[in-house]
Protein backbone atom coordinates (compact mmCIF):
# COMPACT_ATOMS: atom_id res chain seq x y z
CA UNK A 1 0.00 0.00 0.00
CA UNK A 2 1.21 3.36 -1.26
CA UNK A 3 1.75 5.66 1.92
CA UNK A 4 1.94 9.61 1.94
CA UNK A 5 4.06 12.28 4.06
CA UNK A 6 2.40 13.53 7.14
CA UNK A 7 4.25 16.88 7.55
CA UNK A 8 2.84 18.30 4.87
CA UNK A 9 -0.75 17.15 5.29
CA UNK A 10 -0.35 18.93 9.18
CA UNK A 11 0.70 22.09 7.74
CA UNK A 12 -2.28 22.00 5.66
CA UNK A 13 -4.11 21.45 8.10
CA UNK A 14 -2.52 24.39 10.57
CA UNK A 15 -3.19 26.89 7.40
CA UNK A 16 -7.13 25.63 7.44
CA UNK A 17 -7.79 25.91 11.09
CA UNK A 18 -6.04 29.62 11.08
CA UNK A 19 -8.32 30.57 8.46
CA UNK A 20 -10.87 29.49 10.23
CA UNK A 21 -10.43 31.35 13.14
CA UNK A 22 -9.45 28.62 15.75
CA UNK A 23 -7.10 29.46 18.64
CA UNK A 24 -4.32 27.21 18.67
CA UNK A 25 -4.33 25.52 15.17
CA UNK A 26 -0.81 23.84 15.35
CA UNK A 27 -1.74 22.02 18.32
CA UNK A 28 -5.14 21.05 17.91
CA UNK A 29 -3.43 19.86 14.03
CA UNK A 30 -0.98 18.00 15.21
CA UNK A 31 -3.44 16.78 18.51
CA UNK A 32 -5.87 15.25 15.59
CA UNK A 33 -3.19 13.58 13.71
CA UNK A 34 -1.86 11.81 16.94
CA UNK A 35 -5.18 10.71 17.82
CA UNK A 36 -6.02 8.84 14.62
CA UNK A 37 -2.43 7.24 14.35
CA UNK A 38 -3.34 5.87 17.74
CA UNK A 39 0.37 7.53 19.47
CA UNK A 40 1.27 10.21 21.61
CA UNK A 41 1.56 14.06 20.21
CA UNK A 42 4.96 14.25 21.16
CA UNK A 43 6.32 10.87 19.14
CA UNK A 44 4.68 12.41 15.33
CA UNK A 45 8.20 13.01 14.48
CA UNK A 46 8.87 9.27 14.13
CA UNK A 47 6.02 8.66 11.66
CA UNK A 48 6.67 10.24 8.68
CA UNK A 49 4.35 7.95 6.25
CA UNK A 50 0.36 6.95 6.46
CA UNK A 51 -1.74 5.62 5.14
CA UNK A 52 -4.35 6.66 2.57
CA UNK A 53 -7.32 5.46 4.90
CA UNK A 54 -5.25 7.42 7.83
CA UNK A 55 -5.03 10.64 6.04
CA UNK A 56 -8.47 10.12 4.68
CA UNK A 57 -9.58 10.02 8.76
CA UNK A 58 -7.16 12.88 9.60
CA UNK A 59 -8.44 15.46 6.82
CA UNK A 60 -12.40 14.67 7.80
CA UNK A 61 -11.52 15.43 11.46
CA UNK A 62 -9.29 18.93 10.40
CA UNK A 63 -12.71 20.02 8.27
CA UNK A 64 -14.94 19.41 11.65
CA UNK A 65 -12.27 21.17 13.34
CA UNK A 66 -12.36 24.02 11.17
CA UNK A 67 -15.96 24.13 11.28
CA UNK A 68 -15.20 25.21 15.69
CA UNK A 69 -16.24 21.52 16.93
CA UNK A 70 -14.35 21.21 19.77
CA UNK A 71 -11.16 19.53 19.71
CA UNK A 72 -12.05 16.99 22.65
CA UNK A 73 -15.19 15.90 20.67
CA UNK A 74 -13.91 14.82 18.24
CA UNK A 75 -10.48 12.87 20.39
CA UNK A 76 -13.40 12.19 22.61
CA UNK A 77 -11.30 12.66 25.54
CA UNK A 78 -9.96 15.56 27.77
CA UNK A 79 -7.23 15.74 30.08
CA UNK A 80 -7.57 16.74 34.34
CA UNK A 81 -4.22 16.48 36.19
CA UNK A 82 -2.87 12.69 35.50
CA UNK A 83 -6.28 11.56 33.99
CA UNK A 84 -7.80 11.50 30.71
CA UNK A 85 -11.91 12.09 30.78
CA UNK A 86 -14.19 10.96 28.27
CA UNK A 87 -16.12 13.68 26.97
CA UNK A 88 -18.58 15.15 24.29
CA UNK A 89 -22.16 16.61 23.54
CA UNK A 90 -24.03 17.27 26.73
CA UNK A 91 -21.38 17.95 29.13
CA UNK A 92 -18.87 20.97 29.72
CA UNK A 93 -15.13 20.22 28.46
CA UNK A 94 -12.77 20.88 31.58
CA UNK A 95 -10.49 23.76 30.75
CA UNK A 96 -7.03 24.02 31.18
CA UNK A 97 -7.35 27.37 33.62
CA UNK A 98 -9.30 24.26 36.10
CA UNK A 99 -5.89 22.53 36.72
CA UNK A 100 -5.24 25.56 38.75
CA UNK A 101 -7.93 24.20 41.18
CA UNK A 102 -6.86 21.08 41.17
CA UNK A 103 -3.33 21.80 41.93
CA UNK A 104 -4.50 24.28 45.14
CA UNK A 105 -6.58 21.61 46.42
CA UNK A 106 -3.41 18.66 46.64
CA UNK A 107 -1.66 21.39 48.39
CA UNK A 108 -4.38 21.62 50.75
CA UNK A 109 -4.47 17.77 51.33
CA UNK A 110 -0.85 17.62 51.17
CA UNK A 111 -0.82 20.30 54.25
CA UNK A 112 -3.30 18.73 56.45
CA UNK A 113 -1.54 15.54 56.37
CA UNK A 114 -2.30 11.90 56.26
CA UNK A 115 -3.28 11.34 59.92
CA UNK A 116 -7.05 11.04 58.98
CA UNK A 117 -8.56 10.11 55.65
CA UNK A 118 -9.82 13.60 54.31
CA UNK A 119 -13.41 14.53 52.73
CA UNK A 120 -13.26 16.32 49.83
CA UNK A 121 -16.32 17.53 47.65
CA UNK A 122 -16.64 18.51 43.86
CA UNK A 123 -19.71 21.10 43.70
CA UNK A 124 -21.36 20.98 40.09
CA UNK A 125 -18.69 18.59 38.68
CA UNK A 126 -19.41 17.77 35.39
CA UNK A 127 -17.65 15.49 33.77
CA UNK A 128 -16.36 14.59 36.88
CA UNK A 129 -12.87 16.07 36.32
CA UNK A 130 -11.98 17.58 39.59
CA UNK A 131 -13.32 14.63 41.45
CA UNK A 132 -11.77 12.15 39.88
CA UNK A 133 -8.13 13.69 39.48
CA UNK A 134 -8.15 14.76 42.73
CA UNK A 135 -9.38 10.93 43.65
CA UNK A 136 -6.48 9.42 41.44
CA UNK A 137 -4.11 11.85 43.24
CA UNK A 138 -4.89 10.85 46.46
CA UNK A 139 -6.56 7.49 46.52
CA UNK A 140 -6.90 7.66 50.71
CA UNK A 141 -9.26 10.47 50.15
CA UNK A 142 -13.15 10.17 50.28
CA UNK A 143 -14.14 11.82 47.39
CA UNK A 144 -18.02 13.41 46.41
CA UNK A 145 -19.11 15.04 43.29
CA UNK A 146 -22.66 16.77 43.08
CA UNK A 147 -24.20 17.18 39.32
CA UNK A 148 -27.66 18.45 39.08
CA UNK A 149 -27.51 17.93 35.03
CA UNK A 150 -28.68 14.13 34.27
CA UNK A 151 -26.75 13.65 30.93
CA UNK A 152 -23.76 15.90 32.59
CA UNK A 153 -23.86 13.05 35.73
CA UNK A 154 -23.89 10.13 32.63
CA UNK A 155 -20.72 11.76 31.61
CA UNK A 156 -19.77 11.73 35.56
CA UNK A 157 -20.90 7.64 35.91
CA UNK A 158 -18.94 6.53 33.14
CA UNK A 159 -15.44 8.19 33.61
CA UNK A 160 -16.00 7.19 37.32
CA UNK A 161 -16.57 3.38 36.67
CA UNK A 162 -13.74 3.48 34.51
CA UNK A 163 -11.27 5.24 36.28
CA UNK A 164 -12.14 2.81 39.37
CA UNK A 165 -11.81 -0.49 36.85
CA UNK A 166 -8.46 0.84 36.32
CA UNK A 167 -7.85 0.80 39.75
CA UNK A 168 -8.79 4.28 41.40
CA UNK A 169 -10.40 4.93 44.27
CA UNK A 170 -13.86 5.24 43.68
CA UNK A 171 -15.98 8.14 44.18
CA UNK A 172 -19.63 8.97 45.48
CA UNK A 173 -21.29 10.96 43.05
CA UNK A 174 -24.75 12.41 43.77
CA UNK A 175 -27.11 13.87 41.73
CA UNK A 176 -29.00 17.47 43.39
CA UNK A 177 -28.45 21.03 43.28
CA UNK A 178 -25.46 22.50 45.30
CA UNK A 179 -27.69 25.03 46.15
CA UNK A 180 -30.10 22.67 47.80
CA UNK A 181 -30.27 23.60 52.02
CA UNK A 182 -30.22 19.95 52.18
CA UNK A 183 -27.36 19.11 49.81
CA UNK A 184 -24.66 16.24 51.47
CA UNK A 185 -26.00 17.41 54.98
CA UNK A 186 -24.46 14.04 55.96
CA UNK A 187 -21.36 15.55 55.70
CA UNK A 188 -22.22 19.04 57.73
CA UNK A 189 -19.14 20.40 59.27
CA UNK A 190 -16.58 17.21 58.18
CA UNK A 191 -15.33 18.41 54.83
CA UNK A 192 -11.24 19.55 54.82
CA UNK A 193 -11.63 20.66 50.69
CA UNK A 194 -14.51 22.11 49.00
CA UNK A 195 -13.85 22.89 44.98
CA UNK A 196 -15.55 24.09 42.59
CA UNK A 197 -15.74 24.93 38.84
CA UNK A 198 -19.83 25.96 38.61
CA UNK A 199 -21.98 28.02 35.97
CA UNK A 200 -20.25 31.31 36.32
CA UNK A 201 -20.55 33.43 32.92
CA UNK A 202 -22.68 36.48 32.76
CA UNK A 203 -25.60 36.19 30.50
CA UNK A 204 -25.02 38.01 26.98
CA UNK A 205 -21.22 37.37 27.16
CA UNK A 206 -19.46 36.99 24.01
CA UNK A 207 -17.90 33.49 23.23
CA UNK A 208 -16.24 31.28 20.54
CA UNK A 209 -18.19 29.00 18.87
CA UNK A 210 -16.82 25.88 20.71
CA UNK A 211 -18.28 27.23 23.37
CA UNK A 212 -22.12 28.93 22.50
CA UNK A 213 -22.76 25.90 20.10
CA UNK A 214 -21.42 22.94 22.08
CA UNK A 215 -21.03 23.19 25.74
CA UNK A 216 -24.31 22.97 27.80
CA UNK A 217 -26.10 26.12 27.80
CA UNK A 218 -26.92 24.99 31.68
CA UNK A 219 -23.28 24.63 32.50
CA UNK A 220 -21.95 27.85 31.53
CA UNK A 221 -24.29 30.74 32.23
CA UNK A 222 -24.95 32.29 36.15
CA UNK A 223 -27.53 34.73 35.13
CA UNK A 224 -27.02 38.24 34.56
CA UNK A 225 -24.10 39.00 36.81
CA UNK A 226 -22.40 35.31 36.59
CA UNK A 227 -23.41 34.72 40.33
CA UNK A 228 -26.33 33.26 40.10
CA UNK A 229 -25.03 29.93 41.26
CA UNK A 230 -22.32 31.19 43.42
CA UNK A 231 -23.94 32.94 45.59
CA UNK A 232 -26.12 30.91 47.54
CA UNK A 233 -23.29 28.22 46.86
CA UNK A 234 -21.53 30.18 49.39
CA UNK A 235 -23.44 28.86 52.09
CA UNK A 236 -23.45 25.28 51.14
CA UNK A 237 -19.73 25.50 51.59
CA UNK A 238 -20.00 27.03 55.13
CA UNK A 239 -22.24 24.18 55.77
CA UNK A 240 -20.27 21.73 54.67
CA UNK A 241 -16.17 22.73 55.72
CA UNK A 242 -14.76 21.83 59.19
CA UNK A 243 -13.72 24.64 60.79
CA UNK A 244 -9.99 24.70 58.98
CA UNK A 245 -11.29 23.40 56.16
CA UNK A 246 -10.54 25.24 52.57
CA UNK A 247 -12.63 25.87 49.41
CA UNK A 248 -11.85 27.04 46.07
CA UNK A 249 -14.66 28.53 43.60
CA UNK A 250 -13.39 29.20 40.01
CA UNK A 251 -15.41 32.26 38.57
CA UNK A 252 -15.21 34.58 35.38
CA UNK A 253 -12.69 37.02 34.38
CA UNK A 254 -14.81 39.65 35.15
CA UNK A 255 -15.97 38.56 38.69
CA UNK A 256 -12.88 37.64 41.33
CA UNK A 257 -13.71 40.71 43.61
CA UNK A 258 -17.09 39.68 43.38
CA UNK A 259 -16.58 36.46 44.11
CA UNK A 260 -14.60 37.46 47.09
CA UNK A 261 -16.83 40.12 48.74
CA UNK A 262 -19.56 36.88 48.72
CA UNK A 263 -17.05 34.66 51.14
CA UNK A 264 -16.43 37.87 53.13
CA UNK A 265 -19.88 39.21 53.62
CA UNK A 266 -20.66 35.62 54.95
CA UNK A 267 -18.81 36.22 57.86
CA UNK A 268 -17.97 32.53 58.59
CA UNK A 269 -14.58 32.53 56.41
CA UNK A 270 -10.83 34.11 56.63
CA UNK A 271 -8.01 34.15 54.50
CA UNK A 272 -10.00 35.16 51.51
CA UNK A 273 -7.48 35.22 48.53
CA UNK A 274 -8.07 35.92 44.51
CA UNK A 275 -5.92 34.06 42.93
CA UNK A 276 -4.96 34.35 39.04
CA UNK A 277 -4.58 32.10 35.87
CA UNK A 278 -1.62 31.90 33.78
CA UNK A 279 -2.57 34.79 31.83
CA UNK A 280 -2.60 37.13 34.92
CA UNK A 281 -6.68 37.06 34.74
CA UNK A 282 -8.62 36.90 38.03
CA UNK A 283 -9.95 32.89 38.10
CA UNK A 284 -10.49 31.41 41.60
CA UNK A 285 -11.21 32.72 44.97
CA UNK A 286 -10.07 30.28 48.16
CA UNK A 287 -10.82 31.11 51.53
CA UNK A 288 -10.84 28.98 54.41
CA UNK A 289 -13.49 28.11 57.16
CA UNK A 290 -13.82 29.80 60.75
CA UNK A 291 -14.57 28.04 64.07
CA UNK A 292 -18.45 29.43 64.24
Amino acid sequence: MSRAPLRPAIREAIELLRAAGVHSPGADAEHLAAHVLGIDRMRLALVPLVTPDQLEEYRKLVARRAERVPLQHLTGTAAMGEIDLAVGPGVFIPRPETELIFAWALAQLEAIGHEHQPIVVDLCTGSGALALAIAHARPDAQVHAVELDPEALSWAKRNALQLAEEGDTPIDLHSGDVTDPAILEHLNGRVDVVVSNPPYIPEGAQLDPEVTEHDPHRALFGGPDGLDVIRPMVGTIARLLRAGGATAVEHDDTNGSGVAALFAAHGGFADVVEHPDLAGKPRFVAARRTAD
